[in-house]
């Protein structure tokens, strides 16, 4: 063998964890002869014989014998006296095989070779990357923070696997040092110009499922279900789980005495607060659990329009509606209804949409972002504390709580 690049080729390669002996052969071969189909215009009469594992390889030349006046096309045919150069007792019409040497291929068709080889190899492993991570797509994965940049952070795996884990979806509350090792769910991955593209998300509900299954034994077994996630990551997280047997509480199981089995996953999300709830085919019961830790006087739904409306008393409220409005946003997405609340000996109020023409309407929004959409229920609410939980300056809001009990006086 003439070309110790190339044997150091095969070195390289024979290694390889993704590649077995088989895949690389077929692509040892398919490289040498595109090479040859280049040099001689035809691979269709030629052996090649490989031995990946020694870095051996031979290529033979398969030719007729013809007269020497009768050669017409010398990839496939080969005069007698040439052929009697290799082989004395040569006759027309027998079959002559040659070795091909690599020098023979010329400097520059060898140095190309070689890079289509590196590039066939990298092709794939990426492709067999691609299709190993597509495979553990919503899985929990982790794997040590390599770089930290501003709009994500390059983790790598035990394989040298590049992961992205981009900024947002990242918990808000989330740091991480270069080393540390990371959690979360292969989210997606894509060819980038044949390069894997690999996506982690640590705000998906999905993570929060499969901690579930991973710290929870009964999850894991399948003897408690988790029927639905809902998140605003690194701040408030509602679970609705279920047993098939009558003698398992799902909810005691998946929090522990004391909270210690959930304890662990509170703190991998960044102390995210995550409400256990018993899940139940009834949309009142569902609606009044999800609410939790408010007590639901009542609920009236409306099928058709997946509406519902919760009384509460006065003092339950600010519980329905929870810290920045999360708690009732959460129970809505669980439940899939929209939730108005309504406060148990309160005849009259207004909605807040009344006021259009008094209020702008992106004003009005902000109120319901928090889940106030009528007039009493902000006015039942402290100024400092409305400054608090929406986007609204104080001004603005006082502006507004003096419109509203400009109605009521009237």
């Amino acid at each position: 063998m003439e070309n110790l690049a190339l044997i150091e080729s095969f070195s390289e390669f024979k290694d390889d964890k993704l590649i077995d002996r088989v895949t690389l052969m077929a692509i040892l071969e398919d490289v040498f002869r595109n090479a040859l189909k280049k040099k001689f215009g035809s691979d269709d009469n030629f052996d090649i014989i490989i031995n990946p594992d020694k870095g051996d390889l031979e290529i033979w030349r398969n030719r007729i014998v013809v007269a020497d006046d009768e050669v017409e096309d010398d990839n496939q045919e080969i005069s007698l006296t040439d052929a009697r150069k290799i082989e004395p007792d040569f006759e027309v019409g027998e079959d002559v095989s040659e070795e091909v040497k690599l020098i023979d291929l010329g400097r520059r068709s060898i140095l190309a070779l070689r890079q289509n080889l590196i590039s066939k190899i990298h092709e794939h492993d990426n492709t067999t990357i691609y299709k190993q991570f597509k495979d553990l797509i919503g899985e929990i994965y982790t794997a040590e923070v390599h770089h930290i940049r501003h709009k994500a952070v390059i983790l790598l795996d035990d394989e040298g696997n590049e992961i992205i884990l981009p900024k947002d979806k990242q918990i808000p509350s989330d740091f991480f040092r270069k080393g540390e090792n990371v959690r979360g769910i292969i989210e997606g991955v894509e060819l980038k110009g044949n390069k894997p593209m690999i996506i982690m998300s640590r705000t998906a509900p999905e993570f929060l499922e499969k901690l579930f299954e991973q710290e929870i034994p009964e999850v894991f077994d399948g003897l408690i279900t988790v029927k639905k996630v809902v998140r605003i990551p690194g701040e408030k997280a509602k679970v609705a789980v279920d047993s098939y047997d009558d003698r398992i509480d799902p909810v005691g199981a998946c929090v522990g005495m004391k909270g210690s089995r959930i304890h662990g996953i509170v703190r991998e999300l960044g102390n995210e607060n995550i409400d256990v709830i018993n899940f139940t085919n009834n949309p009142q019961l569902f609606i009044s659990r999800a609410l939790s830790p408010a007590r639901v006087s009542l609920v009236t739904l409306n099928d058709e329009t997946k509406h519902a409306e919760v009384l509460l008393k006065p003092e339950e409220v600010s519980k329905a509606i929870g810290k920045g409005g999360f708690n009732i946003r959460l129970a809505g997405q669980l439940t899939g209804y929209e939730i108005d609340v309504l406060r148990e000996g309160v005849e009259e109020d207004v909605e807040l949409t009344e006021f259009s023409d008094e209020i702008e309407a992106w004003i009005i929004e902000e109120f319901r972002k928090i889940g106030l959409d009528t007039a009493k229920s902000v006015l039942d609410q402290e100024v400092s504390d409305l400054v608090k939980r929406t986007d609204l300056e104080e001004e603005t809001i006082q502006e507004v709580v003096r419109i509203l009990k400009e109605e009521f006086e009237d």
